[in-house]
């Protein structure tokens, strides 16, 4: 499965931890239905716009903290956690070498 890491310039608390970085993964099919909303719409433009509500509830279900830490983030780290859940709605997974189908 897809994960990026976000080195924080604030960190935050979560599970009683402070944390200093956030990883986050590609959420699945099930989660994008329970929450029931794109982290973004499409402009005028056809250029993504994000959706802060939807993506924050991301963030705390691919990072695996609660939504009160997702509350804690300076709004840098706000802002590029939110476009790089965004970025997993831009772009396929990538394969692993030995998951591609084979040849015939």
């Amino acid at each position: 499965m897809s994960t990026t890491t976000h080195k924080l310039a604030v960190p935050i608390q979560a599970h009683g931890d402070q944390l200093t970085e956030l990883t986050l993964r590609r959420p699945t099919p099930q989660e994008i239905r329970n929450i029931k909303v794109f982290p973004y719409v499409l402009g005028e433009d056809n250029r993504p716009v994000a959706e802060t509500e939807a993506a924050s509830k991301y963030i705390a279900v691919c990072a695996g903290i609660p939504p009160s830490s997702v509350n804690q983030l300076d709004i840098f780290d706000l802002n590029t956690l939110v476009w790089m859940v965004i970025g997993f709605f831009l772009k396929p997974a990538t394969k692993a070498p030995d998951s591609e189908a084979p040849s015939n």
